[in-house]
């Protein structure tokens, strides 16, 4: 692809995030987000871009205890997974991550694996380290930055034991 279709594809993007991340177009990208996360069920993670490595995150509504599920891109560190509370660039927070907030552990699931993991903020030497990786792999995270009067959490999800599912703990263990 040349230089001014990588221009323009980016600009398009960078419009579409910013129309995408309005609070009228919340009905919108939630029904997008059901329909990826059916897919990825459907196809076992099988159906993404090989640039953008997606897994599915599950977490517990901090206010109505129910569990949510959101694909979402990742880099990997050994064996942890590391992502970035981006909301396209708006100046709230993602669900989820308030959600993590709330209660750090959640379940990820990477194709057809699901693993138990808690959440943790990267130390600002951490996000050093891992924010240029992450722009690296999604150079859109620029874009989102540029947008928003926030700084973009970047988030860790380190494995925990697998004793108990997510769906079945109560959710004042949490």
């Amino acid at each position: 692809m040349s230089g001014t279709s990588e221009v323009k594809k980016s600009r398009l993007f960078s419009a579409l995030g910013a129309v995408l991340s309005r609070k009228s177009m919340r009905t919108v990208t939630r029904l997008f987000t059901a329909l990826h996360v059916e897919l990825y069920r459907l196809t076992g993670g099988r159906a993404q871009a090989a640039q953008y490595p997606t897994m599915l995150l599950t977490t517990r509504g901090r206010k109505t205890g129910k569990l949510r599920t959101i694909p979402v891109i990742y880099i990997q560190d050994a064996n942890r997974f590391v992502i970035a509370a981006a909301y396209a660039g708006s100046d709230q927070h993602p669900a989820w991550w308030l959600n993590l907030q709330q209660s750090k552990d959640a379940e990820v699931q990477v194709m057809g694996t699901k693993i138990r993991v808690r959440a943790a903020l990267a130390t600002p030497q951490e996000r050093t380290a891992y924010w240029p990786k992450l722009v690296a792999m999604y150079p859109y995270f620029l874009d989102y930055q540029k947008r928003t009067q926030r700084e973009i959490p970047v988030v860790i999800l380190s494995p925990i034991s697998e004793t108990t599912p997510l769906a079945t703990c109560q959710r004042a263990q949490w």
